[in-house]
């Protein structure tokens, strides 16, 4: 963790202090008010909560320290994600989108973009870092994907997609600020589902698009406040309490995930392993130069789906669920959702179980 890293970390904890007077609560209330009192609309406050919440601005303070930028919040990630889109695309512009990336972003650019005049194209993760920009209006990047775990130089591509003229869009879900600084690399903004590693309980959906263009940021927050995209308070203050020991959770899942990872690449029953913190991967080079760290997620693959089945329903301590980035380990084969992985493709996502334990259960349950 480098010395800013460890500022922000510290921040994170106390950004209220500043503004508490005598006797105010430190941990921030919930305030689930839709309307407030406006005798006089000219003197500013709050309104109505489709156009500020006190709960859910207390976040977005939070989530810019953490991002150094201006953020605005959403009730899930792909809220986000539309919202980003949304304050970019125009008719006819063309659109790069990972094809390995997160399969409702693509669904998505096909199912609404494309039938208003956008021009979706689709493109390898790795084949980035040679594309030809020229003519495209918008460079949307996912790394590492998910949930194929490739990754792409970002510094690279956005110095590349800077002279066309395009606008960066990076989803930095996997990582978090934590572990990956997009907008420190070039990206011109940033998404993310909060749902996963930084509120880190599955107990609540929630995203963010963070940028440093007053003008991009003005267009997200007129998209969630005409189009509704509102989160609640409650929504709000529970993540709000999950970023508080998201760096504490990531040091660990993190190591965790570096420790089995060295284990499973040498496991008989694994036929091979995606993992950026591992010398032999095709992405730890890169991961090298633009993350702090490889992140908590393992991507495995195994003869076939009965195999992956058999050890996700034998393995007590790891939940069958999808998403990722919470307090206990889950996983999944992807291809039952269409991904273009193998059949016996498992998405890992290691949590702050005592990671020895958490071996033997995962060991035990792999076959011989």
């Amino acid at each position: 963790m480098t010395e800013d890293d460890a500022l922000r970390a510290a921040q994170l904890l106390h950004h209220r202090k500043a503004h508490l007077g005598q006797g105010e609560e430190i941990v921030p209330p919930i305030i689930s008010s839709a309307t407030f009192h406006v005798p006089d609309h000219t003197k500013g406050g709050y309104s109505y909560a489709r156009a500020a919440n006190p709960t859910c601005d207390g976040l977005e303070a939070q989530l810019g320290i953490l991002e150094d930028a201006s953020v605005v919040a959403f009730p899930s990630g792909m809220a986000a994600i539309s919202a980003a889109l949304m304050a970019v695309i125009r008719p006819g512009m063309r659109v790069v989108i990972p094809a390995d990336g997160y399969y409702v972003t693509r669904v998505f650019a096909e199912t609404f973009l494309k039938p208003m005049g956008v021009v979706p194209e689709f493109l390898a993760t790795t084949a980035y870092d040679t594309a030809d920009f020229s003519g495209v209006g918008l460079v949307y990047i996912e790394t590492p994907s998910n949930p194929g775990l490739e990754v792409c130089d970002i510094r690279a591509v956005a110095a590349r997609v800077r002279p066309a003229g395009a606008i960066v869009i990076a989803d930095n879900t996997t990582m978090t600020p934590m572990l990956q600084r997009p907008l420190d690399m070039g990206a011109d903004l940033v998404v993310a589902a909060d749902t996963k590693a930084p509120a880190g309980h599955a107990d609540v959906l929630f995203g963010h698009v963070a940028g440093r263009d007053p003008a991009l940021m003005g267009r997200v927050r007129d998209w969630r406040r005409l189009s509704g995209a509102v989160p609640g308070a409650f929504e709000a203050w529970l993540v709000h309490r999950g970023v508080e020991t998201l760096e504490v959770r990531l040091s660990r899942m993190c190591a965790s995930a570096q420790v089995l990872a060295e284990r499973l690449v040498n496991h008989p029953a694994v036929q091979s392993v995606r993992y950026p913190g591992l010398p032999s991967d095709p992405s730890h080079d890169v991961a090298q130069r633009q993350m702090s760290g490889f992140g908590f997620l393992i991507g495995l693959t195994m003869q076939d789906a009965l195999v992956a089945e058999k050890f996700l329903a034998d393995c007590p301590f790891v939940a069958q669920s999808t998403s990722f980035g919470a307090t206990h380990t889950s996983a999944e084969r992807r291809a039952r959702w269409g991904d273009a992985v193998p059949e016996g493709f498992i998405r890992l996502s290691v949590g702050v179980e005592p990671v020895e334990v958490l071996w033997h259960a995962i060991n035990t349950a792999l076959p011989a």
